[in-house]
């Protein structure tokens, strides 16, 4: 493995900094203070990101995309994750499972979300179903041609400025020798469809801007042309393309540490007491020490991760690695930035408070470090029949 980068990422790992530098910070704080993306800006955003041709770098080029591979895309969403994820947003990225539409749907979705004409959104979990996608009560069943779709669905990232919205439900069950589970299938769901609403999620106190939502179906009716993949295989078509959720959140969790101890790291070489930096007292000289060897090792262990997805090996233990450890240590740098500046560090002058605030979801969502350790731990026992 090179651990060097061709001349091609660096250019666009500068390119992506420069944007999120330029186009992205100049908005956080208001932002922050209101909770809001004023809808023409997240527009302005989405269109100078397809100027830039930075638009759906995720998705082949024969469909419109870049065609970015696994690490360089990577790349793009660390530095991405410099930026409040309010604004980010606008830089498109649609869900990759959308590669899974076939005949007109390419024309009705798929192809719009690579242009930037449309946005999606993907709504799996439910009031009583997080990680336990089977577990969810969101169900469809089929009514002659069409499917009516009943439940809710909340903590819905973006499903607010979504024009339309992947939704998985059960859509019958199946006997398996661990009992009986449900059959999934992912639908897309357009914005309008009657017995559709989105509805206002919680007030959340990490990522401002960056909404959740609540969806909620009551006696939703879907032709079967909506049907994304197979009826009853959706639990298969989210295994294949939703891997690279795990992997953005590691990105983003090493973009957004690396800001942090940008701001770190100068403050304890100026800031003066007792008539010497703070940098110099052993007490925050090994902070930064280790912050920075945390900060790297998430960094490699993260872009290792994509580089066994380039090379076709089996990555699913080391993108759990990944996110488990980067979500992990963006909460312990910016907590120690904090204690890097004190008081200080706690004000709204500075965005490290809003960092620290926004470091607790990362634990959380696109499975838990809980269900990242089960899914490394599981990995590690199946070979001994355990």
């Amino acid at each position: 493995m090179n651990f060097g980068l061709s001349e091609e990422q660096e250019m666009i790992v500068k390119t992506v900094r420069d944007f999120v530098e330029t186009e992205i910070y100049p908005y956080e704080n208001e932002v922050e203070r209101t909770g809001l993306v004023p809808r023409e800006l997240g527009d302005e955003i989405r269109r100078k990101c397809i100027d830039l041709g930075f638009y759906a770098c995720n998705f082949p080029e024969e469909i419109g995309g870049a065609g970015l591979d696994h690490a360089t895309f990577t790349l793009v969403e660390r530095e991405l994750g410099r930026g409040s994820m309010g604004l980010t947003v606008f830089f498109g990225r649609p869900s990759g499972i959308l590669m899974a539409c076939e005949d007109e749907q390419r024309e009705r979705y798929l192809l719009p979300a690579v242009r930037g004409e449309k946005i999606d959104a993907l709504a799996i979990t439910e009031p009583d179903a997080g990680s336990d996608m089977r577990g969810m009560k969101c169900a469809a069943r089929q009514d002659g041609d069409d499917f009516i779709l009943n439940g809710t669905k909340h903590f819905i990232s973006h499903a607010d400025i979504a024009d339309f919205v992947i939704v998985f439900a059960a859509t019958g069950e199946e006997e398996t020798a661990k009992g009986v589970k449900k059959k999934i299938t992912a639908f897309l769901v357009d914005r309008g469809t009657p017995g559709f609403e989105i509805l206002k999620g919680y007030d959340s106190v990490s990522h401002r801007g960056y909404h959740n939502v609540i969806l909620s179906f009551t006696d939703c009716r879907l032709p079967k042309s909506q049907v994304l993949g197979e009826v009853h295989h959706g639990f298969d078509i989210a295994n294949e393309w939703l891997y690279g959720t795990r992997l953005t959140v590691a990105a983003t969790c090493v973009g957004r540490a690396r800001r942090v101890f940008d701001l770190a790291l100068p403050y304890a070489a100026e800031r003066k007491q007792f008539g010497r930096p703070i940098g110099a007292n052993q007490g925050v000289s090994f902070k930064l020490a280790d912050m920075i060897t945390e900060i790297d090792a998430a960094d490699l262990l993260t872009l290792s991760a994509a580089w066994r997805l380039d090379a076709g090996l089996p990555a699913n233990r080391e993108i759990a690695s990944a996110k488990l450890y980067a979500s992990e240590m963006l909460a312990r740098v910016t907590d120690e930035a904090i204690q890097i500046f004190g008081g200080m560090g706690l004000m709204d002058d500075l965005p490290l408070a809003r960092f620290w605030r926004d470091a607790r979801v990362e634990r959380i969502w696109d499975g838990t470090s809980e269900i990242q350790r089960h899914i490394i731990s599981r990995d590690l026992l199946r070979p001994f029949g355990a």
